[in-house]
């Protein structure tokens, strides 16, 4: 196991839900931090990652970045209380990254490698940002589910576009469309992660494979970055605007958050047995 190496600034937090430690290897780790709600997505925790997105870009410092959530999960999607009742989140899940950035972006636009170290479940709105990460370690807890169906919300970070590409499309329909769970092993065989490790050496692990990135040439790498994210979406083509199209019609037709509070509970029960 590598050590981590120490932090050259204070760890510094947004909003009591979102933790940024930068480390003198050019890595800087991002936590979402609402462990008693397992990191579910509300209004202040979005604005707080991008934010934080913001402020890592922009400092020349950082050259890699590490995501993961506080024990015990990534992250559980939106926030089924808030979204079952002001449904602030969803309004600010629907907004652009950053003025004049790409809608189906869940932060304004990062030229960093962004490694996911995902400790724990990522469903719906916590399975995007692992897609939208440029590599994704794993826990051997992991487990990735699409409910966005059972929520009765459609995706607008690019789900329908990134996963079928990450592990095919069957499976990717599989996922969507029933809302069951994948683990670990099953997402590493899918090619979904690229590593499984023992929990405690998954922020290890994700930060040596963040620093092996920084230590490159910082220039090379982020062209490098560039040319294959252009590369996909060429190959992607209208895919994002589909999906953002898709999800505005389903807005427009009439959501009702008092069916999101109903199922609720319904949600979460089926969720805790199948990660049981």
């Amino acid at each position: 196991m590598t050590a981590t190496p120490p932090t050259t600034a204070p760890t510094a937090s947004y909003d009591d839900v979102l933790l940024v430690e930068r480390t003198a290897d050019g890595v800087a780790t991002v936590t979402l931090d609402r462990p008693a709600s397992r990191n579910a997505l509300d209004a202040a925790l979005i604005g707080a990652l991008r934010r934080a997105m913001a402020d890592l870009e922009a400092d020349d410092d950082v050259r890699a970045v590490v995501l993961t959530g506080s024990d015990p999960a990534f992250c559980a999607g939106l926030d089924l209380k808030q979204l079952g009742g002001s449904g602030d989140n969803l309004s600010l899940g629907a907004e652009p990254g950053a003025p004049g950035g790409p809608t189906y972006l869940p932060w304004p636009p990062l030229t960093k490698p962004l490694v996911g170290a995902v400790n724990g479940v990522a469903v719906t709105g916590g399975l995007e940002l692992a897609l939208c990460c440029d590599v994704l370690v794993a826990s051997e807890r992991a487990r990735f589910a699409d409910t966005h169906a059972r929520v009765g919300v459609l995706p607008g970070w690019g789900l329908s576009v990134l996963l079928p590409r990450a592990v095919g499309r069957g499976l990717a329909l599989r996922m969507s469309l029933t809302g069951d769970f994948l683990d670990a092993d099953s997402a590493l065989r899918a090619g979904l992660v690229t590593q499984v490790v023992v929990h405690e050496a998954l922020l290890p692990t994700a930060h040596e494979v963040a620093a092996t990135i920084a230590a490159n040439d910082p220039e090379a790498v982020r062209t490098l970055l560039a040319s294959y994210r252009r590369i996909e979406e060429e190959a992607i083509g209208a895919g994002y605007e589909i999906e953002a199209q898709t999800s505005r019609d389903w807005l427009a037709r009439g959501f009702d958050p008092a069916a999101v509070a109903a199922r609720r509970a319904a949600i979460q029960d089926r969720g805790r047995a199948q990660t049981a």
